[in-house]
């Protein structure tokens, strides 16, 4: 049986999973960095922690975003001028 410190700590973790995979600007390089999780074990994550209609905004937001994949956002930075984010 799990204590409720151990219980606390695994919500803790997930819930910072969550909101990496939420933010715009973390791509799952980073997480899987971070964290450990690939992509695809952020995505169960999202799947088992999130409420059905949520979990499809979120893969749907995601799916489009380049920003979310290191490689992808790299070349999308590298067609536009350096003066939109400080890096």
């Amino acid at each position: 049986m799990k204590s409720d410190n151990t219980n606390t700590h695994e919500e803790a973790v997930i819930d910072r999973i969550i909101a990496m995979a939420w933010a715009d600007r973390v791509p799952f390089e980073s997480i899987e960095a971070k964290v450990g999780l690939t992509e695809a074990e952020v995505i169960k994550v999202m799947r088992r922690n999130l409420k059905p209609k949520s979990f499809r905004i979120w893969r749907q937001r995601v799916s489009g975003r380049g920003t979310k994949h290191r490689k992808r956002f790299q070349h999308r930075r590298s067609d536009q001028p350096d003066n939109d984010i400080n890096w």
